[in-house]
């Protein structure tokens, strides 16, 4: 134990007391924890936060079309209380500004985070047991002897050919390449109308339409948003927090719309209380990518009726840079509005 300790210090897999020095760095898809050594270790300036929805971005595109040196920190399945401690645990790091793909969904009740089986919250502490558990670990281990044996030169073309996220947790040898799809993928196979509107059947069915109501309590979003969102504006006034609703395809609205209204109500609502909210602080702003016809109407942008494609991706960090869609403080709501205008006018072709 005492030499996978040892090990474990001085390879530090995670980064998580120091950048790697005399080894080539080696990077996880598991946000989860590779967040916590990313936050230490990297350079940033501009911190980006969402879900599925943002997981797929380049760093290095968002630095190239918004002018900053980010730092990626999406989860998949995330919900409020995970992201805002991980962006608390960035902040440390004084970044001058954090985007932050929101939706209604992410602001349901969850668990203490310190019950947050999948979020090691002790790393992103990096107290006593946090440390221990990290430097004690035979898993870690493990990975610091095959990020080793990466770094020697006569094995590392059969070590590169045999990592893989299976065997081993740290497989990606570029920062940039954490969470994003490869060339190989077959991008038109997987986001296109058929299977947009397949998602459509399948969640506005009598079997499946009641997971649309699913986790959606506007007094439990309010709160949730209350201590995740607004805490973390009030306590940083200098940083500039840029937020933005995600272009889900219209036919998330309009499966709420035809099979659980009382649903779509409470996004309405809730909608309406983030951006008065929202509003009330110069530090924030809103950015409302939900109304953009071009992109929301055309389904062959999507893999299911709320994932948009790569090509997506860099439309919505061009209308960032642009402001194009940002919620008017003197009319919070206007966005909102022509969403529901959309909503109601829509007819599905069937």
């Amino acid at each position: 134990m005492l030499m996978a300790a040892a090990l474990n210090f001085v390879v530090d897999p995670l980064q998580l007391l120091r950048p790697a020095r005399f080894y080539p760095p080696m990077y996880s898809n598991d946000s989860r924890m590779q967040d916590a050594g990313l936050v230490r270790s990297q350079q940033f300036d501009t911190v980006f936060m969402g879900t599925s929805l943002a997981i797929h971005f380049r760093q290095s595109d968002i630095d190239r079309l918004l002018g900053v040196r980010s730092l990626k920190l999406s989860m998949t399945g995330s919900n409020s209380h995970e992201q805002s401690f991980v962006l608390a645990a960035a902040l440390d790091r004084r970044p001058r500004r954090v985007i932050w793909e929101i939706d209604d969904w992410i602001f349901r009740d969850a668990p203490d985070i310190d019950s947050d089986i999948y979020l090691p919250a002790d790393l992103y502490r990096r107290n006593a047991r946090g440390i221990a558990g990290y430097l004690f670990s035979g898993a870690m281990a493990r990975e610091s002897l095959w990020m080793l044996a990466r770094s020697i030169k006569p094995f590392q073309k059969t070590v590169a050919r045999l990592t893989n996220g299976v065997l081993f947790k740290f497989p990606i040898p570029d920062v940039d390449d954490i969470n994003i799809l490869t060339p190989k993928f077959d991008v038109p196979a997987f986001y296109n109308a058929g299977r947009a509107m397949a998602e459509f059947v399948d969640i506005t069915s009598p079997a499946r339409r009641s997971s649309l109501a699913e986790s959606y309590n506007y007094d439990a979003m309010v709160r949730n948003f209350e201590r995740d969102a607004i805490g973390l504006i009030e306590k940083n006034p200098d940083v500039r927090f840029d937020i933005y609703f995600p272009p889900y395809s219209i036919l998330q609205f309009v499966a709420m719309r035809d099979a659980s209204p009382a649903t779509l109500k409470i996004v309405y609502d809730f909608t309406a209380y983030v951006s008065r909210r929202l509003a009330q602080f110069p530090n924030a702003s809103l950015h409302d990518f939900r109304e953009i016809k071009d992109i929301t109407h055309d389904l062959g942008n999507y893999s299911d009726v709320v994932h948009h494609s790569p090509a997506i991706d860099l439309k919505v960090l061009a209308m960032l840079a642009s402001g194009q869609y940002v919620v008017d403080r003197a009319a919070p709501t206007a966005s909102l509005e022509r969403l529901k205008a959309q909503v109601e006018a829509y007819k599905v072709a069937r």
